[in-house]
């Protein structure tokens, strides 16, 4: 059962997500046309965030973050070890493919990137782990809205196939390949993704990489403790189709 939140909290988190890649402080005149907060409203939930180490100001009255922030990533990343287990698949896709291997997760309407590894040819695709992407473009946004409940007939295809794929979506000059993982109860956890240059994506190369992303998605959903029945049935059906 859905309940309501806290508004000064809900506000007081608004102003922390107002920070982007890049910004190394903030003025209050940027938080506020970022969060559309009163000033005064601002001051006051800033000074809590400064108690508890979540903001620090600088001499120059700009906000950063503050540590807090840091502690609190270490122990969601000692407390979740998903990394333990995304990160050598997506070596191995990367390595096997020649193309740059992502996990991504929704937050709320954006998609981000858990986890990366380049790929080790030249000329790829460039994203890195924490970037936020659009969920309504590129093959991971198309399973992570599937899975998620999307409605129409693309998503359903999702649904039923297990696999995604996008060209020129995100960027016309890239493709991307991408298959969900489950955990327990068939909880969606987030989508694996192959990613590249568009002209390396042929029918051929495509259909590779979609049997090595499904195989790669069954593994991953079996050790966090789904059912990998429904992958294996479609390896099995890709396998005897001409």
């Amino acid at each position: 059962m859905k309940t309501n939140g806290v508004a000064a909290v809900e506000r007081a988190l608004a102003i922390l997500d107002a920070f982007r890649e890049g910004d190394d402080g903030l003025t209050l005149a940027e938080i506020a046309e970022r969060t559309r907060m009163y000033k005064s409203t601002i001051l006051r939930l800033c000074a809590s965030l400064e108690r508890y180490g979540y903001l620090w100001r600088v001499s120059d009255g700009r906000y950063r973050l503050g540590p807090t922030l840091m502690r609190l990533g270490s122990l969601y990343q000692r407390g979740f070890p998903l990394a333990d287990r995304v990160v050598p698949v997506l070596r191995r896709l990367a390595n096997d493919s020649g193309e740059s291997a992502s996990f991504y997760v929704r937050q709320g309407t954006v998609r981000v990137c858990l986890h990366r590894v380049d790929s080790p040819a030249p000329i790829r695709d460039h994203v890195r782990e924490g970037d936020h992407l659009p969920l309504d473009r590129g093959a991971a946004g198309r399973v992570l809205l599937a899975f998620g409940g999307a409605r129409g007939t693309p998503f359903a295809a999702v649904r039923r196939d297990l696999i995604a794929v996008s060209y020129g979506e995100r960027s016309p000059e890239t493709a991307a390949v991408a298959c969900p993982v489950f955990r327990v109860e068939q909880e969606l956890v987030g989508a694996l993704s192959l990613s590249g240059p568009l002209y390396r994506f042929r029918p051929a190369a495509v259909r590779r990489m979609s049997a090595a992303l499904m195989r790669a998605a069954a593994d991953l959903t079996g050790a966090l403790g789904g059912d990998r029945k429904p992958f294996d049935e479609r390896i099995r059906t890709r396998a005897a189709s001409p």
